[in-house]
């Protein structure tokens, strides 16, 4: 026992085995690890405010600014800058023609760039290519050529500058009504009333007898519609105004309510608004090229619906000339205080003009609404057609019959009371609610002389009875 403890604790060496799948070896580093022991004791003198305030004043900003930082800006002579008009420092809505010298400046990117240069005798600016392809070339060149002469660059086919002559293109037009109406085609000579239309084709021909759908032609018409004015459907003003709801102008949600078709729009008198609208369009008559056309008048409007729907439907046969119990006195629902027959269209709020867009009168017709009407498929008038085979019965005969569009107004709920009360600024006057109509009478009768002669005027406009007129006084 004594010996075994006597003896020595034999060691064992043991070795960590690791597999090493990725290795990374990096390169020695350049130079021996050298460390540097640098006083720093200067460093709160240089973090200082004072060093930052000294090093400011004796390196002064070598940049000389005046008051207007380079800028200068006058607006006195600009017409409307004070009056919150900014169009007269603003770019004008015709581009000015570039300056000659200043074409450079506007070449696209793909001429931007080192020139390419094309090979003449100096060999180290051409690109690399084979030099036996040139010398084959000359070769073939030296050598005299027994083919024919190849032809010069094709000629542009000069344009028939005729086409463009007012007459052509009047001549092209009449062609379409010849097309359509062969009976009524004007084979005499040309006259101040009278032309005589261009002679068309046989492919234009079997298009008008055999139309097709320019990109479906298995598609076939099933009805055709002549397009016609309605003349006796026209308004006071002659056209028509769009109006759209940003929101929706009623409670019902999970149907479409019917009453809105005949809901009334009333425009609410604000003088300052249109004094401000007056003086936009005198500067827009004054200076067009620069000044845009302001637009609609941007009115703000009472909203007024019937009570119900069945209101809204008696409401819809009463305007409607072609239902025949138009004329039943029981289609009224409401008295006013004189006891009369009435329509009562309750408000349902104020709405103001989000966005306008005016037609120019010039051109009146460039946005139109297209109906189309036929008479043996209407169902209001189908009682009528089989009383009577007559169709000059009816108010309107078949066709599509369109409306000119001269306005579109978005209208957006008026908000400008309630945020006056919420913000506490001032109190919103009450001049209004006193002078607000709750309610509006509606009674449907027949036009008066006023309204006939302002109907019959713009008919005659329509239809050019005025310039006759002024041809026969003339």
């Amino acid at each position: 026992m004594a010996a075994a403890a006597s003896r020595p604790d034999r060691a064992y060496h043991q070795d960590y085995i690791c597999r090493i799948r990725y290795e990374n070896n990096l390169p020695p580093p350049p130079g021996s690890v050298k460390l540097l022991d640098i006083p720093i004791d200067g460093l709160d003198y240089y973090a200082s405010p004072g060093f930052a305030s000294r090093l400011h004043r004796s390196q002064p900003i070598n940049i000389e600014a005046d008051a207007e930082l380079g800028m200068p800006i006058n607006l006195v002579g600009m017409p409307g800058v004070f009056d919150g008009d900014e169009s007269s420092i603003q770019a004008p809505l015709i581009t000015p023609p570039v300056n000659p010298k200043d074409k450079n400046l506007l070449r696209p990117l793909s001429e931007l760039g080192k020139p390419k240069y094309q090979g003449g005798g100096i060999s180290f600016l051409r690109r690399t290519e084979y030099i036996s392809s040139d010398t084959a070339r000359a070769r073939s060149e030296a050598a005299p050529k027994s083919t024919p002469k190849s032809p010069g660059p094709k000629l542009r086919k000069p344009v028939d500058t005729s086409k463009d002559d007012p007459i052509n293109v009047l001549r092209a037009a009449v062609k379409g009504f010849d097309i359509a109406n062969p009976e009524d085609a004007y084979t005499g000579p040309d006259t101040n009333d009278n032309i005589k239309g261009l002679d068309p084709t046989p492919a234009e021909l079997e298009a008008w007898n055999d139309p097709k759908h320019p990109l479906k032609s298995s598609l076939k018409p099933i009805d055709f519609y002549p397009i016609l004015p309605d003349l006796e459907a026209g308004t006071d003003a002659g056209d028509y105004m769009i109006a759209k709801f940003s929101t929706n102008p009623t409670h019902v949600v999970n149907k479409r309510d019917t009453r809105v078709d005949v809901g009334l729009l009333r425009p609410i008198d604000d003088e300052a608004m249109l004094a401000e609208y007056s003086a936009k369009i005198a500067a827009h008559e004054a200076d067009p090229t620069r000044i845009p056309h302001p637009g609609g008048a941007p009115f703000n409007y009472n909203f007024f619906l019937p009570t119900d729907e069945a209101s809204a439907n008696n409401l819809r046969k009463k305007l409607d000339v072609d239902d025949p119990d138009r004329d039943n006195p029981n289609l009224y629902t409401a008295k006013n205080r004189d006891g009369k027959e009435v329509f009562r269209l309750e408000r349902q709020r104020t709405y103001e003009t989000g966005r306008a867009t005016a037609q120019d009168p010039d051109h009146a017709y460039k946005e139109i609404a297209l109906a189309l009407h036929d008479p043996e498929l209407d169902v209001t008038t189908q009682d009528a057609i089989l009383d009577t085979d007559d169709p000059s019965q009816h108010r309107l005969k078949k066709g599509a019959y369109y409306y000119p569009i001269m306005q579109k107004i978005q209208l957006k709920p008026h908000r400008s009371k309630n945020l006056a009360q919420l913000s506490g600024a001032s109190r919103f006057n009450d001049e209004d609610d006193d002078k607000r109509v709750d309610a509006w009478d509606v009674i449907v009768d027949d036009l008066d002389d006023n309204e006939k002669a302002k109907r019959s005027s713009n008919r005659a406009a329509l239809l050019g009875e005025e310039e006759d007129a002024e041809d026969d006084d003339s």
